[in-house]
Formats: C-alpha cells, sequence, structure tokens
C-alpha cells in the first residue's frame, strides 16, 4: 500500500509504540550475543551487533553496537536473498555469510541470518554479525598485516544454509571447524548469533499476534518513509555545495614507508548527499583495502553524524546517499585484493567524509578523531598443548569541538568497541598486563583539547607467541581545528628480554618470546580552537593530562 492509505490504517500512537518496541527487540538480541558468546572480544570486546530487517533488506531496526557491523549487514542480507529467494525460505532456516567479495567485510566478519515467519509468511529477517577469533589464515587470529591475497587470510563463506529446517547443515558445521584454531570457540560464537536471531524472530511474531501481520508490515514501511522525509529535510538545512577533505594512512603492511591517500568530495543538494572518492589511491598490496560495503558503512555513518540524531536509525535514512567508488580502488578493490585490515580504512573514510563538512557545520563537526583502532593479537599454544589466541582493540582519543574538550580512549568513527580487562586477558593467555595509563600531552593542544591516547604494556610469560600489531597514525597525526594543534602520533615498540628494542612501523607480525615487553601508545585527538585562549591548562596540569613544558610550549603557560 501507498503512504495515503497506510494513514488510514496506520495512527501514530501505534507506530511509535512499535518503533520502540523493535529499537528494544534488536538490542534484547544484541544483550543475547554478549551474554552467549565464548570468545573474549565478544564478551568483552563488545565485538559484535544485531539488527531487524525488512523483506526487502532495508534495516528496520539495529541494536547499539557497531555501525561498521550494522550497515554491512544491509549487503550482506541483499546478497543472501539473492542467491535464496523468500519463497524458498522454510522456518528454521538460517544462512551464513563472510566473503568481502559477496557483500562481506572481512573474514573474521561471519554473518547469521534467520527469515521471520508469521502463520506461513515471512514477515521480516533477523540477522547478527560477530567477529570471531580465529577462521584460519596465515597468523592466529585472522588478521595478517601482510597479506597480499584475501585466500591468505582465511576461510571465505558464499551465502550458504548454516541450518535448513531447524536442522544443522552438519558438512557446513565440519568444514568450519576444520579451518579454525579455535573449533569450540567458532562454533559457540555462531550458537550464540543463532541464539540472538531466534531472540529477534520469536518477539517480532509476539508482535504479529497482538498486531497483525498486516497492520505491522505497514508500519514497518511508515517508519522506513518518516526517516527518509526526516534526513532528507536534513540535509537540505546544509549549505548545497561540494565540500573536499584529504587525509593520508600510514602505509598497507607491506610497503611500509608508501603512504596512502584518502580523499573524499562530498555534495549535498536537493536533499540528497553524494560521496565521490574518486581521488583516494589505488588499491594497495597489503590488507588495507575496503570492499564497497565497508565504504557504504562510512557514508551512513557519517550521514547520522551529520544530520538530526532524534531522526530514528534505519534503512530510510540511507535512501538519500549515493556514492562513486571508482573499480580498483583503496575503496573499491579488485578480488582477490586483501581486505582484513579494512576497519582503519573505513574509519579514515568516515572521519574524512564528516571532516569535509567542518566549516558549513561547525556546531556538529568537531576536529578529527586519532581515527584508529589499534588491534593487537596474541596467539600460541599453552603447555597442555591447547591453542590460544587473544585480540585486543585499543582506540585513541577523540578530537575536541567547539566548547568541548575530546574524550579520552573512546572509540569512535564508525566502530564502538572495548579493550579487554586485564584479567580476561591474563586467563587467556601466558600475558601480563603491567601498565594502562592515559598517554600524558597526546592530546592536540587547542581552547579546547583533544582526548588522549593510552599506553598498555604486555610482558610475554612464554616462548613462541605470534604477535599481531594492525596499527595506524604512526606517520600522521588528527589535525587540529580552527587553530587547535594536532594531536600526537602512535608509537608502539617491542622491548625484547636481552635489552634490544625493535620500533614497530605500524603494522608488523612477529614472534615474541619469554621475558619481551610489548609497549603501546595510542594516538590523540586534534584539538580545537586557538590554544592560548584554554583557561583549563593547570587543570590540565594537575591531572596529569599535560606536561608543565608541553604546557609552557603548548599553551604559554607559565606554572
Amino acid at each position: 500500500m501507498n503512504r495515503e492509505q497506510r494513514a488510514a490504517v496506520v495512527d501514530p500512537i501505534t507506530t511509535e509504540v512499535i518503533r520502540n518496541k523493535l529499537e528494544g527487540i534488536a538490542n534484547e538480541m544484541e544483550l543475547t550475543l554478549l551474554k552467549s558468546s565464548f570468545s573474549p572480544i565478544v564478551k568483552e570486546g563488545l565485538d559484535t551487533s544485531a539488527s531487524l530487517f525488512t523483506v526487502k533488506a532495508e534495516t528496520l531496526a539495529q541494536a547499539c553496537a557497531i555501525p561498521v557491523h550494522l550497515a554491512t549487514l544491509i549487503p550482506t542480507i541483499r546478497s543472501m536473498i539473492a542467491r535464496f529467494p523468500l519463497d524458498t525460505m522454510k522456518e528454521g532456516d538460517a544462512f551464513i555469510l563472510n566473503d568481502p567479495y559477496c557483500g562481506g567485510t572481512h573474514l573474521p566478519d561471519i554473518a547469521i541470518m534467520t527469515p521471520v515467519f508469521h502463520r506461513g509468511r515471512i514477515i521480516a529477517l533477523s540477522a547478527s554479525m560477530t567477529h570471531h577469533g580465529d577462521v584460519g589464515g596465515h597468523s592466529p587470529g585472522s588478521l595478517p598485516p601482510n597479506s597480499t591475497e584475501i585466500y591468505q587470510e582465511g576461510l571465505r563463506i558464499p551465502p550458504l544454509k548454516f541450518r535448513e529446517a531447524g536442522e544443522y547443515n552438519e558438512t557446513m558445521v565440519a568444514l568450519l571447524r576444520q579451518n579454525s584454531r579455535l573449533p569450540d570457540t567458532l562454533m559457540g560464537d555462531l550458537n550464540a548469533q543463532l541464539a540472538a536471531c531466534n531472540v529477534g524472530a520469536r518477539r517480532l511474531q509476539e508482535l504479529a499476534d497482538v498486531h497483525g501481520a498486516d497492520l505491522l508490515m505497514a508500519i514497518f514501511d511508515e517508519l522506513l518513509d518518516r526517516s527518509e522525509i526526516m534526513t532528507r529535510e536534513a540535509l537540505c538545512r546544509i549549505p548545497e555545495g561540494t565540500y573536499r577533505y584529504v587525509d593520508e594512512m600510514d602505509n598497507d603492511g607491506i610497503e611500509l614507508d608508501r603512504r596512502i591517500r584518502v580523499e573524499v568530495a562530498v555534495t549535498v543538494k536537493d536533499g540528497t548527499i553524494h560521496f565521490d572518492l574518486a581521488g583516494t589511491s589505488p588499491q594497495v598490496r597489503g590488507p588495507m583495502n575496503c570492499v564497497p560495503s565497508g565504504s557504504q558503512a562510512a557514508a551512513y555513518y557519517a550521514v547520522r553524524v551529520l544530520t538530526d540524531p532524534t531522526i530514528p536509525t534505519n534503512g530510510g535514512c540511507f535512501r538519500p546517499v549515493t556514492l562513486n567508488l571508482p573499480r580498483g580502488s583503496l575503496a573499491n578493490p579488485i578480488e582477490p585484493a586483501p581486505v582484513n585490515a579494512r576497519t582503519s580504512t573505513i574509519k579514515r573514510i568516515a572521519t574524512s567524509m564528516v571532516s569535509a563538512l567542518a566549516k558549513v557545520l561547525p556546531d556538529r563537526v568537531g576536529a578529527p578523531a586519532a581515527g584508529t583502532l589499534l588491534v593487537v593479537a596474541f596467539g600460541g599454544n599453552h603447555a597442555d598443548g591447547r591453542r590460544y589466541i587473544v585480540g585486543e582493540l585499543i582506540a585513541g582519543g577523540s578530537g575536541a569541538a567547539s566548547g568541548l574538550d575530546g574524550v579520552d580512549v573512546v572509540d569512535t568513527d564508525a566502530s564502538n568497541c572495548m579493550n579487554l580487562p586485564a584479567e580476561a586477558m591474563e586467563m587467556e593467555a601466558p600475558i601480563r598486563l603491567h601498565r594502562v595509563a592515559l598517554r600524558r600531552d597526546s592530546g592536540g593542544a587547542g581552547e579546547f583539547r583533544g582526548g588522549l591516547g593510552v599506553v598498555r604494556e604486555y610482558e610475554i610469560l612464554a616462548d613462541g607467541v605470534t604477535f599481531t600489531h594492525r596499527g595506524e597514525r604512526h606517520y600522521s597525526a588528527a589535525h587540529g581545528l580552527a587553530g587547535g594543534q594536532p594531536g600526537a602520533s602512535a608509537r608502539s615498540v617491542i622491548r625484547r628480554a636481552d635489552g634490544s628494542e625493535q620500533v614497530i612501523p605500524s603494522k608488523a607480525l612477529t614472534v615474541l618470546n619469554r621475558g619481551d615487553r610489548v609497549v603501546v601508545e595510542t594516538p590523540g585527538g586534534g584539538g580545537y580552537g586557538d590554544p592560548r585562549r584554554r583557561a583549563a591548562v593547570a587543570e590540565d596540569i594537575a591531572n596529569g593530562k599535560v606536561s608543565a613544558s608541553a604546557a609552557r610550549a603548548a599553551y604559554g603557560h607559565a606554572g
């Protein structure tokens, strides 16, 4: 039915009740994931997401989770229903996919989707995506920073059936287990995803029992149309024009001295927004490439940042968005280019998309954040032969804005994860976490100071530990804004037991032994405004966030 016909049967109060219920269902799915998963990166790092979709594969409601996952699920679900049309699905079916070249994002992120039936009819789709601790490939954790083709990164799963009419595809299960270093953990997390999808399906079925499937699906359409209208109205309030931003990434993990260009042109016109990445570098040899689903996720995140935050987030918000992603570029690589480090690229693309509009939206856009999520992974065997792999996601500081300091050590720019508590890491692997501290002087100086990065120091307690380090911002810094200064660059070193020191050039894959230490220092966010106007320098010094020498040099503070 069209919007006029819906108006006769859909009242605004019921619509709003249903909207809140849908968001509650998505968040209940997310809680199921966090409480049921096996791996620390999910239970503690929160690297998992859940969402509901219409039968047309448009986002209906999403959990408070990870924008990269939530937006990437859109092409993932489309790929699944293209391979398995809705009229062929049965109750109890579940589908699986992780291949970036089939709509996925990178191989550790596996999506599970189930159709939601009500009285024999599919009324919606329930989906989840989780970062899995290991899906094969040539390094523990499946995040090799030096891969040169996707075949080195792990097991590729095209759209396939994980369960059929409630029965597991045992061939699929055997294949998955055989290709993971942690098969029990892999299956535990996949079953948690299935449980979350089943929770979403049950709650939607209960909702259809109360309101009727026809009314419910009419409300789904109304919610999407309403968010589209509100988003277009918000875009109309942005001055029309084309706005550009350029940033630089460290390297691709292979050519360590070659920087990577990210260039975005944002055109706002007639309630639409277009992101053109034509100036971005060609695809690279290493795994920093980002398939279109990731570039799209960055754009959808940017639109939600640039428009009214009170607009309910669903597929209607994304209808005014278009992209130009040149084939063979960093933002649209040609298969079999490696892509496992795409998070760093998505974050930098998202930052650039938002920062392009800083001059025309000074009340909404602050200085850039650190714009990186340092990934470290440790893998090996315990003395009894059991394998372990433990990964950690470490944030930097956010950028300052007019009237606001940046936030210290917070994940930003299309991701939303947490580092591991020391206890969680030390229970899993022979590692002792010696130090966790704010990184003094890392926030960009300004009238409003950028958020600080963090210092984390690990001691290795066994020999033969494979260590993956996937960093960014080692050779470039988050820009300041309106006279603010850049944040500090990142720095990581390995201090060997023999006293030697190895500086990590942003990306590394190496072996650590007993007594070695790894010290990582994440970057800070950019500052905002003239540092000489800052009123809180003495407080910064007292809190240990700014040193006395930096206060004199950057702020002209005498004390």
